[in-house]
Parts: C-alpha cells; sequence; structure tokens
C-alpha cells in the first residue's frame, strides 16, 4: 500500500511554504520518523520526517516547488530498508546529533545533498566547528576539480544562483529575506520613527562579570554575559515608562503590563528574534540561558513560530560585528527597540579628569506618534544609570 508524504499543518498565518531541499531521492529506503525533506516559510524552517518505512518511489514536489498544507510531496512504497540505511539508523544517537550539528546550516545541507556530498569529512570554519554553507560550496568545488578527464563534474550551484551573466550572478531572495524586506519596508512607510542616543560607562558591568563569572558558571552551567544586564535593565525602565511597552492600535493605545523582550538573532537566512516570555519574572541565569538556547536553535534553523510570536519590545545587538554606532528599526507592531554597540575604551571625563572607560553607545528607535522625546530619553538615561550603578538593578531604585 503506498503512503503519501504530505505537507504538515502550516504554524498560523503562513499560507505556504517552499521545498528548500530533499534528504532522499526515488529510490532510497526511509524507516519511521526519518527526516525526508525541509520546507521553508517566511518564519521557520519545517521538516517532515516519514510516518512508515519503505522505499520513496515518487517525489511530486522538486527544490523550489511552493506547497500548501495537506499537499502531497512523495510516496511511499513498503519495502525492505537497504543495508546502508540500516546501519544508519542503528547508529548512537550522539552520532546521528553530531551530523545534525554538522549539517545545522538549512543552506549547507540543501547544497551538500544535491551534490552528494559527505558532511561529516568537511572540517568546518564556524562556531564551534560547524560547517558553513561556503564550507560545503568549497568542498563541491573541490570535488569537481578532482574529477578525472572525461568526468563530467558535479552539476553548477543553480540552487543557489538562479542566473549568471559576466560579472553578476542573480540570486532568488529566501522566504524569510522576502519577509523581512517587507515588513521593514512597512514599518518605515507606517510610523513616524526616530532614534534618539546615549553612551554607557559598562565598567562596573564588566568588573561584576570578571569577578563573578567562574562562580556564576559553576552555580547555573551557563556563562554570565551582558546581555543579562541589559535585560533586566530594560524591564526596570519599561516599568518606569509604561508607554515604551505600549503599542498603537487604530486610535487606541495598548498599554501592556508584561514584559516580553524580543532578542534579534543573526542567522545564515537572515535576522530572527526570539522572545523571552515574562522576563521581569526570570534570574540572570534563566535569561542567559533562555537566550543561548534560542540562539543555538535560530542557527539551526530550529526555531518555532511560537517562540517568535508576540514581544512588547525588542534588543539588537550590532556590537557583535564591531558596530559602533546605527539606528535600528521597530520590529512592528511594537513602538520601540533598542540598539547595543560596540564596547570600545574611549577617554571620557570623571570630576575634571580625562580617564579611559570602556564605553558603549546605545540607540533607542521609536515611533514618534506613541513616545515624545522625553520619555525616549529618560528611558535611556534610566538604562544607562542602572548599568553604570548596577546594584541598583538588585535594588530595583
Amino acid at each position: 500500500m503506498t503512503t503519501e508524504i504530505t505537507v504538515p499543518m502550516l504554524p498560523e498565518s503562513v499560507v505556504d511554504a517552499t521545498v528548500s531541499v530533499w534528504h532522499k531521492k526515488v529510490g532510497d529506503a526511509v524507516a519511521p520518523n526519518e527526516h525526508i525533506v525541509d520546507l521553508e516559510t517566511d518564519k521557520v524552517m519545517l521538516e517532515v520526517t516519514a510516518q512508515v518505512s519503505g522505499v520513496i518511489t515518487s517525489i511530486l514536489k522538486n527544490t523550489g516547488s511552493v506547497v500548501k498544507a495537506n499537499e502531497v510531496l512523495a510516496l511511499i512504497t513498503p519495502g525492505e530498508l537497504s543495508a546502508a540505511v540500516t546501519t544508519t539508523v542503528a547508529q548512537p544517537e550522539s552520532n546521528q546529533n553530531l551530523v545534525q550539528d554538522i549539517a545545522s546550516s538549512p543552506a549547507g545541507r540543501r547544497i551538500a545533498a544535491e551534490h552528494n556530498i559527505d558532511l561529516a569529512a568537511i572540517t568546518g570554519t564556524g562556531k564551534g566547528g560547524r560547517v558553513t554553507k561556503e564550507n560545503v560550496i568549497a568542498a563541491v568545488s573541490s570535488n569537481n576539480a578532482d574529477q578525472p578527464a572525461g568526468v563530467a563534474p558535479n552539476e553548477p550551484l543553480a540552487l543557489d544562483i538562479a542566473a549568471v551573466t559576466g560579472n553578476e550572478q542573480r540570486v532568488p531572495m529566501s522566504r524569510l529575506r522576502l519577509r523581512i524586506a517587507e515588513r521593514l519596508l512597512d514599518v518605515t512607510q507606517n510610523t513616524a520613527m526616530l532614534t534618539t542616543f546615549n553612551e554607557v560607562n559598562l565598567q562596573q558591568v564588566i568588573a561584576i562579570r570578571q569577578r563573578y563569572r567562574d562562580t556564576f558558571e559553576k552555580e547555573y552551567q551557563v556563562k554570565l554575559g551582558f546581555m543579562s544586564f541589559f535585560v533586566r535593565a530594560v524591564v526596570a525602565a519599561l516599568k518606569k515608562l509604561p508607554v515604551v511597552n505600549a503599542t498603537i492600535d487604530g486610535n487606541d493605545i495598548v498599554y501592556r503590563n508584561y514584559y516580553d523582550i524580543g532578542v534579534a538573532v543573526s542567522t545564515e537566512r537572515g535576522l530572527v528574534v526570539p522572545v523571552l516570555r515574562g522576563a521581569a519574572d526570570l534570574n540572570m541565569a534563566a535569561i542567559e540561558r533562555q537566550i543561548g538556547d534560542y540562539a543555538a536553535k535560530a542557527r539551526a534553523g530550529k526555531l518555532a513560530l511560537a517562540e517568535m510570536q508576540g514581544g512588547t519590545f525588542t534588543i539588537t545587538n550590532g556590537g557583535v560585528f564591531g558596530s559602533l554606532l546605527s539606528t535600528p528599526i521597530i520590529n512592528a507592531p511594537q513602538s520601540a527597540i533598542l540598539g547595543m554597540h560596540k564596547i570600545q575604551e574611549r577617554p571620557v571625563v570623571e570630576e575634571g579628569a580625562i580617564v579611559i572607560r570602556p564605553m558603549m553607545y546605545l540607540a533607542l528607535s521609536y515611533d514618534h506618534r506613541l513616545i515624545d522625546g522625553r520619555e525616549s530619553v529618560t528611558f535611556l538615561l534610566t538604562i544607562k544609570e542602572l548599568l553604570e550603578d548596577p546594584a541598583r538593578l538588585l535594588l530595583e531604585v
């Protein structure tokens, strides 16, 4: 009896998806719950698995096809697993996880699958030894160069380059990138966005991190970063200035008495913003742990839509890429966003003397229809004061 592999029910507000990469081809054997194909939406990546064992006899939707919920992707006919598949299924779980970690980039997995590249044989240059898309492309190029005379090389990377003319290449935008472009354009056209700036001396924060870093990590099994300080300071500032946590709905202002803080994470697919729910009730260890988990899931394309929905305020950190100053764009329908930047030692004046301090520029972009200059300046000043005297975060003063 033939079994259909269908598009699963798509997340709420997602109309369709694009077939990103097939991990199996016609004639391949599959086992129950084995990962078969990736679907890309404008928000998340979806992994489709086999429900039964058998052999793939037909693939009905090729890479790049746009599909909707319940459409048939492929057909499975009952049959025995090949020795190779049986070996793969029987591998220890740790090995399986290693392969998934290596292939965490959807683009990298897609290229490797289409060019029969063994990901385990590639030396990764990404964070933690992770194999990047560039590593896979280099492996494909090397494989083509090593082909003996008379043997046709692998097909060019047509999945990433739709057309190459002279010194130009035309690359189709991913679903996520299209969605990002649409949202950012909408924000710039439909809000009265303005940005105000300040700078903060992080000497006390750095001193605390250096003093308690080892103890904190031993106690909570997570590193003490800067983001937990900023999240706590943002929540305190939002409590002091509720309008910054509010949003416009038609002719009404909706004041929100909860603090769900979005933290922007950069991935190969684009920028995503997972949300720390109830940030006011999280201690610093919980904040650091959840941000770390979200970052790992985002870069592996494993974030669930529910983890990115909502949010009352967003923090973005361009400083990790070396940005000294920028004007972040509001994450609609929120009304404001805080931009962190590079920590840089600069000369400042303290009590009439010039001293060197680790300084960071802060930027608050806000919707001027709702938030006035007084509130925006006071908001940034509150964050500055809390971070320059972190004891106030504990005392809540």
